[in-house]
């Protein structure tokens, strides 16, 4: 086999997934990450304090339909059952999200059945929008006037830094409303938590011989004539030393506390009002239900947009924002031998499902590509898409 000399620059799921299948196939891997640990915003610790494992950049619940991403996770480490219940506080009351039958009749102190909570919610939803452009208009379409500003309005003002009539409908994607009692967060086949934690599981990922790390090292452009093909999931902005501006992007600051017992009941509260500074507090003991601990950390957690030195979070993909993006990808398309993977790379918003899933996908065209000695592409996903 021709053995390629292949760069992976960060060393969160896209570099551990793809790093993992590379070197399996024999050939030579070197990881670089600037920061001191392995994990990307997914790295997960021990609280000295406490002993709880903490979700360090915020809470990361696994989740998946792809049979697929399932198996390949599951090799390198045990998945306990895991079930996002969060609840949301709005106006001094306390309710389960995503909005469902009990939501639904908690708000308006209605005794509905499924049946008839559907018609109510037909009967109070704007219908005179029909094709919803911005976040407002979708939530006022689906679920009306009240429930959008009680749940959503306040929210995403803090969550965004922009009000919900300036953001895409696209945002909000399928709005998530139950007519019966399911409170599951998230609806999907696999749902779990690993049980060591994140950073774990990407360190057996990254447990194969050949695969080279270096932490607290960064990668510059330049180089990459050292390797014969370079993987690049940090900020596409930053590989072209933000030549066309900054993409923005929103960040994430926690503030850290302690308690003894439990402090809130369960994993994640949001908090919808306006005039509370921060979106939700999660308490990390909660993701590990299948341990004890006498004592507990909880964040509090604030969005704010992303500055020079800051992490990004989430891409703030506005219609004025896609010439900007439109610059970089003509750039990216422009490089020979890089690859752009992951949330930062492509920048979307992904889940880590849908991060392993393309990951895989990568190194299934990184292997065709190779095989028939051809040119692999600067995106194997649009980030158009």
């Amino acid at each position: 086999m021709n053995v390629k000399n292949i760069a992976l620059v960060g060393a969160g799921f896209s570099s551990a997934v793809i790093a993992n299948k590379l070197a399996s196939d024999g050939h030579k891997v070197t990881v670089f990450e600037s920061r001191p640990h392995v994990g990307g915003n997914s790295h997960s610790a021990r609280d000295s304090n406490t002993g709880v494992m903490v979700h360090v950049f915020g809470p990361h619940i696994f989740h998946t339909d792809n049979d697929r991403v399932w198996a390949f996770v599951n090799k390198f480490g045990e998945f306990k059952a895991y079930v996002n219940r969060v609840k949301a506080i709005t106006k001094d009351n306390v309710y389960s999200l995503p909005i469902n039958l009990l939501t639904i009749n908690q708000f308006f102190n209605k005794t509905f059945r499924p049946a008839e909570a559907r018609a109510f919610i037909e009967s109070i939803a704007d219908s005179t929008i029909e094709n919803p452009e911005s976040f407002e208009e979708q939530a006022m379409r689906f679920v009306g006037k009240d429930l959008y500003e009680a749940f959503f309005k306040g929210y995403t003002l803090k969550q965004w830094g922009i009000h919900p009539k300036d953001l895409p409908a696209s945002i909000l994607k399928r709005l998530p409303v139950r007519f019966n009692y399911d409170d599951n967060y998230f609806n999907h086949k696999y749902q779990g938590m690993p049980k060591d934690g994140y950073t774990a599981l990407i360190e057996r990922m990254f447990d194969v011989p050949g695969i080279g790390i270096k932490l607290n090292t960064a990668f510059l452009p330049e180089q990459k004539a050292d390797f014969d093909h370079v993987f690049y999931s940090g900020p596409l902005d930053a590989w072209f030393g933000h030549i066309n501006g900054r993409l923005p992007y929103r960040t994430l600051d926690f503030e850290t506390f302690y308690d003894d017992g439990d402090y809130q009941g369960t994993a994640v509260v949001n908090y919808c009002d306006e005039d509370i500074p921060y979106t939700r507090i999660t308490e990390h003991k909660h993701f590990s239900p299948w341990e004890s601990h006498e004592k507990t950390i909880f964040y509090k957690e604030y969005s704010r947009l992303c500055e020079a030195g800051d992490i990004p979070y989430y891409p703030i993909r506005l219609t004025g924002e896609m010439s900007q993006l439109e610059s970089y990808i003509k750039l990216a398309e422009q490089e020979t031998n890089v690859t752009f993977v992951g949330r930062l790379a492509t920048y979307r918003y992904l889940d880590m499902d849908v991060t392993i899933k393309e990951a895989l996908e990568s190194v299934d065209v990184f292997r065709g590509s190779h095989s028939k000695n051809e040119r692999m592409p600067a995106f194997v996903i649009s980030p158009l898409i």
